[in-house]
Formats: structure tokens, sequence, C-alpha cells
């Protein structure tokens, strides 16, 4: 390797590079603690940070997964909707816009559009919680792991956990320099630069750059454009500084920045029919089908042809910093996190998904502007381990500000209507919390943990349409999709309780037993988006969860066998869900506190390593997450009485296993052989239980095989992606005017490439 001086070193950290990210179920992912502490992981163990503590993965009596930072590059996972292939118990909605998207653990998550809503999981960056779940669609970058806690996670992590949280650690800053370079290439022409570099600055300060830009143009064809649209462009940079000042402080300045273009076509149509429930009546829609048909489109499950005026354009801007501080007092350590975090989504999208003469069909063109900025500050004290109480307390606030924009157009043979609403909301979050390990004996101890968090919520929402000049209000001028003036604003205040109270012992060195009672709170909400009407002006209850949790964790001495396995049951009161209204003949969705549903399952994690080089990564979930108690609000038809009915994006089965093996080719080079299939049985993508929005059970097959350099630091990596070439959905929903669209995924066709990565 070559020798770089000091100032040489200096000179490549601040000319900076390009990186983002990547990396195998979780083996070496953190970095090991400053100070040592009793009952620390050994060496070549997991490591995760869901306690705010270095811990083996086996010491955490939590349903955990932790994903490392090789393994995502190796299997090219970039994003959290990737990621979701690959760990059973994690689901993902797309939509037209990232505002649309959100995630979902054990079949629990939040569908809206609404500023004045949050994630039932929250989403976690080097400690900072992500306010909007458009936030959490970023390109992960290059990290060091990313964990997945199942479950209520509110005394620690609160906020927005009452599902679960997704926590992403990235690639902390070194002394010893290290760069490197990747560039990769698919057969359907998608293209990924990455490069990093890191090392000291001075004997005590250490700094590090990642950047990446990836584009691809997409894989479905709009007819009317002539344009391949459901591709991305990205690109972005990630800084750190990490400074010790003396032995007891660490100091840590970090920044992001990342710009998306995404073209994800909303008018791919699955079916030229809606079907409804309970009664399975199907309405056609012959209009539908001659402007299809005169573009030579066929609706299916397999259609990659749209025919959209224009194609939907997203822009995003996902940028933030922070300051950690990390401070030992002797065995004690004290952390601050102080942040700040911003997001601009910019959108345009053709709503009726098709093109057509206006006497044919009314033509809407959408164009939405987002724009929100949070601060947060969190501190937090973390006792050493081994005494007979060890704790973590703290307190944390966060301000959060959305402001949108949002215009729709309406173009119809007696002319157009132009309406534009401007809303947003403001968001205190106030916190305190604390968790501790009562140790009666160095192998049992008891597990209690609180949250007391305090919310106050304001809205306001001014909306103006054309129809409407003189701003009456009066429902008479609403038209289809507009409706009139609308101007109301309004605030609540609700303090909620978090807690979790539990037992752990081990049995043996090698395994763990544990059993938990957990109780989840998300704050209120309002219901703010472009047709906010009077019924969306009350505000929503906090959503609660209850849940029990039982678990085994454990390995062999040699750990050639590691397993962990769960079993749960989670009941949401309260739950903040969409369901289906019509506002002036166009579909819409109405946030309502839904009533009660439950999800209960059983999660296996094992992970065999029979022999040197090769290992095998199982993971297995059952999740039966059904509607309980469904409160149907006045107006709504008796179609929405969905008692029994599964919550969407929650499959009963998701299977995953992964299989590699890695050995010598030569005196200097390995070669490895890797192949991953996941399946998913039968998924309803939507609460009101529509039988054409549900997806049918599939399985997804990959491989890739690498040549590996021993000491010089290159890989060359071959993949297929679909092997079987596999058709499904990642989301199906009824069309805005007619029949039912599919969102086509990345991997919705076989295709193949390449990666070669090479470091210094």
């Amino acid at each position: 390797m070559p020798q770089f001086s000091v100032s040489h070193r200096r000179a490549l950290l601040l000319a900076g590079a390009l990186t983002l990210p990547a990396s195998v179920f979780a083996q070496d992912a953190a970095r090991a603690p400053a100070p040592a502490e009793a009952n620390a992981p050994a060496p070549g163990e997991i490591v995760v940070t869901a306690r705010f503590r270095n811990e083996s993965l086996q010491q955490v009596p939590i349903a955990i997964s932790a994903v490392s930072g090789q393994s995502l590059n190796d299997r090219g996972i970039h994003t959290l909707q990737d990621l979701s292939a690959s760990v059973p118990t994690v689901d993902f909605r797309n939509g037209a816009s990232n505002k649309d998207r959100t995630v979902f653990i054990r079949g629990v998550g939040t569908i809206t559009t609404s500023p004045g809503v949050e994630s039932s999981v929250s989403t976690v960056l080097d400690g900072v919680v992500l306010n909007r779940p458009g936030q959490a669609t970023l390109d992960v970058g290059e990290v060091e792991r990313i964990e997945v806690l199942r479950g209520p996670q509110g005394t620690l992590f609160g906020k927005n956990a009452s599902a679960g949280v997704i926590n992403i650690v990235t690639a902390a800053p070194s002394q010893q320099f290290h760069a490197y370079v990747e560039g990769g290439a698919t057969t359907d022409a998608e293209y990924r630069v990455k490069a990093g570099v890191t090392g000291g600055l001075t004997d005590t300060v250490a700094a590090r750059i990642d950047g990446v830009y990836a584009n691809y143009k997409g894989n479905v064809w709009n007819a009317v454009t002539k344009d391949k649209v459901n591709g991305f462009e990205r690109y972005g940079l990630r800084g750190k500084i990490e400074a010790r000042p003396s032995d007891a402080l660490t100091l840590t300045l970090a920044g992001d920045w990342l710009h998306s273009y995404d073209t994800t076509s909303n008018g791919v149509y699955a079916n030229t029919s809606q079907i409804a429930y309970p009664t399975n009546a199907v309405t056609p829609s012959p209009t539908l089908v001659g402007i299809l048909n005169g573009y030579g489109i066929t609706a299916g499950p397999a259609n990659r042809t749209a025919a959209t005026t224009f194609n939907t354009d997203v822009r995003d801007e996902n940028f933030g910093a922070s300051l950690t501080a990390d401070l030992s007092l002797g065995d004690y350590k004290l952390t601050s996190i102080s942040a700040w975090r911003g997001w601009k989504n910019h959108q345009h999208q053709d709503l009726d998904a098709t093109q057509a003469p206006v006497s044919v069909q009314p033509q809407t063109e959408d164009r939405g502007d987002v724009n929100t900025n949070q601060y947060s500050q969190e501190l937090r004290l973390t006792s050493p381990k081994g005494k007979l109480i060890d704790y973590v307390v703290g307190a944390y606030i966060l301000r959060a500000e959305t402001d949108e924009r949002y215009q729709r157009d309406l173009t119809r043979t007696s002319g157009l209507t132009t309406g534009v609403a401007n809303y947003g909301i403001r968001a205190n979050n106030y916190a305190l919390f604390g968790e501790a390990n009562i140790n009666f004996t160095s192998h049992f101890r008891a597990i209690a943990g609180y949250r007391s968090t305090w919310d106050k919520l304001s809205y306001y929402h001014v909306r103006t349409s054309t129809n409407d000049p003189n701003n009456t209000g009066n429902s008479a001028l609403n038209v289809s999709g507009i409706r009139a003036y609308h101007n109301s604003n309004g605030s609540t205040s609700t303090r909620g309780d978090s807690w979790r109270l539990g037992l752990q012992l081990d049995a043996g060195s090698h395994a763990q037993l544990y059993g938990t009672w957990s109780r989840g709170y998300k704050g209120p909400a309002y219901n703010a988006f472009f047709n906010m009407q009077a019924t969306d002006e009350i505000a929503l209850a906090p959503e609660t969860s209850n849940s029990f949790e039982a678990g085994i964790k454990g390995s062999t001495a040699d750990r050639s066998l590691r397993y962990a396995l769960a079993v749960y049951s989670t009941t949401f009161n309260n739950y903040q869900a969409n369901v289906a209204d019509l506002v002036n003949g166009t579909s819409v969705t109405r946030l309502i506190n839904a009533g009660k549903v439950r999800s209960r399952g059983v999660e296996a994690d094992v992970t065999l390593v029979p022999t040197k080089g090769f290992t095998v990564d199982l993971s297995a979930a059952y999740d039966d997450a059904k509607v309980i108690n469904f409160n149907c609000p006045a107006g709504l038809p008796a179609s929405c009485n969905i008692n029994g009915q599964p919550l969407p994006f929650a499959p009963k089965v998701k299977l995953f296993a992964n299989a590699a093996y890695r050995f010598a080719l030569t005196q200097t080079v390995d070669l490895e052989l890797q192949s991953d299939i996941a399946f998913k049985s039968e998924a309803q993508y939507q609460l009101t239980q529509t039988p054409g929005t549900i997806q049918p059970a599939y399985a997804i097959w990959n491989g890739s095989v690498a040549l590996l350099g021993h000491d010089d630091g290159w890989q060359l990596r071959a993949y297929m992606k679909n092997i079987a070439n596999t058709h499904y959905a990642s989301y199906l929903v009824n069309g805005g005017v007619a029949g039912i669209v599919r969102y086509v995924p990345r991997d919705d066709v076989r295709y193949g490439g390449v990666t070669l990565r090479k470091t210094f």
C-alpha cells in the first residue's frame, strides 16, 4: 500500500470525493467502545447500540435485526425500500412522491400525505430522529450498519416509535488513512459511483467525507412523452469531523446533503376496472380502455407502459447537521446531540394518469412543494454496566415546522379551474426518559423503562379556488377534485406515557431468555391536505400500543450457529389510518382514529457457518396483523366495516435466505459465490380491502460472483437480480379516475450488473 505524508493525507481529506454505502448480516459492524465495560461484547460478536451503549446483539432483550454495511454493499441495498426485501419484518409503501412513502414493521405503519401526522415507525440517523416519513427515503450512504428494532421502542427512542425503529449508523472517521472508490453499471443502464476518504488531520482530529452519484433512466415506457420513466438521479455528500481534545471528551460534527430526482410513474395500469369491497361489484371503464388502446397498451400485472400527459417529476433536498459530544465522567458517559435537519420536496404529477382530450376525460395536473425544518436537542447520561443497577436517563426537545403549497389545475370542456392550498404544522415535543437494568445476579436481571412525552401540535390551512373567486366557501362551487374556499387553524396539546418492563435470564454463557411488556405512544395528529374539510379540523387522539414479547437468543461456543426467536402480540388503540373517501367525485383519503388493530406472530433469525468461509443466513416471519375493531366514520359507506381483515402491507409469511461461500482461488485472490431468495405471501395493499389491490405471493431470487484481492483492496462483483424474471407490484391502488394502478419495482424484470471497488 502506498505511503502518504500527513500533509498529503490532509490534502486528500479536504479535496473530498464521492461515496455512499455499503455492507452482511452485521458482522463486526461497530467500533469498539473507548472505555472498557463489564460484560462488553467479545471480539467478533455483532455489536449494536439499540440501548445507547455498545452491546452484543445477543445481550439485547429486543427483537432486532442488524445488517452490516458490507452486506448492504455486496447485495446492492441502498435504500430502506431495498432493505425491506431482506428483513422479513419490514415492508415499504411506494408512491409517486417521497412524501407518500412509508416504512412498516410487523405490518404496522402510517399511510398519509398530511404533514400533521407522523409514521408509527421512527427512522433515526446517527442519533437524530427524522420527523417526516419522506426523509427516510434517502440513499443511506456508507454505513456501519442498519438496526431494525421491532415493537414499541418509546422508552429510549421516543417520538414516533409505537411500532418500531430503523436505526441507521453511518461510517465514522478514523485516524488511519483509508480511501475507496467504487463504480457500477447494470445491463439496463443504471450507473453508480461512490468514493470516500478518511484519516487524521492532527493527532486528535480525524475527518471523513463520502459521496455518491447514481443514475437510472427507468423500467417504464411513457408512450406519450416517448421517455423511459420510473427512474432516478441521486447525488450527495456526507462529512464528519471527530475531535478528541482530551481523553474524556469526543466531539463529532456531521453534515450531509442529498439531492434526489425521481420519475416514479403513477400511470401504469394493472386493470381498467375497479372491484368494490365487500360486494365484489366490478366497475369497468370503457373510457380508460379506449385511451390505453390508442397507445397500444394492455393493462395487466406485467404492464410497464404508461400514457401520462407528462412525466412525474419529484425532486428532494435532504440535508442536515449535528454536533455530538461524548464526555466521560469517570465510569459514566454524558452525551449531547444537537441537530438541525431540513427537507424540501417538489412534486409534479398527472393525477388522472392519462393523456386524452378533455371531451373524453378531464385532465388534472398537480404541483406541490414541501419545506420542513426540525431542530432537536438530546441529553443523556449512561451509567457503567456491572453494578446492581445500570441505566440510561435523558431529556429530549424537538421543534418541527412544515409548510406546504399544493396546486391543482383541472381542465374540462367548460374551462380551467385552479385550486391552491397553503397549509402547514408547528410541532413541539418534550420528553424525559430512562431505562434501567436491575441486576439481581450476574445472570438474571429486570428491565424497567419509562418516557413521559409532551406534544403540542398546531396547523393552519387556506385554500382558494378560481371557481369561488369571492371566497364564499359555498359547497355549490365545488368541482371534481377541487373544493371551494377553506380557511381554518387549530391546536392541541397532550401528554403520553411509554414504558417497558421485563425479565432477562442468561442461560449459560451463550444464550439468553427474555420477556417484556411494553407500551408505545405516538402523538396527536391533524389531517392537513389539499382538500381539507370541516371533518379534518378535529385533532386525532394519540395512537398507543401495548406489546407482549418473549424471546431466546444464543449461539454455539464457536459461533458456528447463531439464532434468535421471538413471539409477540401488539395491540394498537386509536390507530391513526387513512380511509377512502369521495370529495366531489374524486377518490381521496381521510385520516381518522380507525380504532383497534393487532399484530401478533413469530420471528426467527439463524446464521450458520458450517465451514470456514461459508455462511448461511435464514430469516422468517409469520405475522397476523389485522383490524380488531374499526370505527367507521359517519358519512362513509358500510363497506368500511373491515373488522377481521388484514392490515395493508402485512403479508402473513415472509422468508429470506442468503448463502455466501468465499474461498481462495489463488494465493492472492479469493472467489465468493453468493445467492439469496426472498419470499412474500399474498399482501393486501389497501386498508379498504378492495380485491383488485391484492398482490399475490411471489419470490425473488438473486445471485452474484465476486473476485476479491487479498492484500491490494480490490473487489470485482458480477450479479443478477430477479433471476427467475418474476413480475410483481410494489404498490397497487385504485386510479384517481378509474382502473387500478401498479407501481413497478426496480427489479420487476431480470437484469445484471457489475461493480468494481478499490480501497487504498
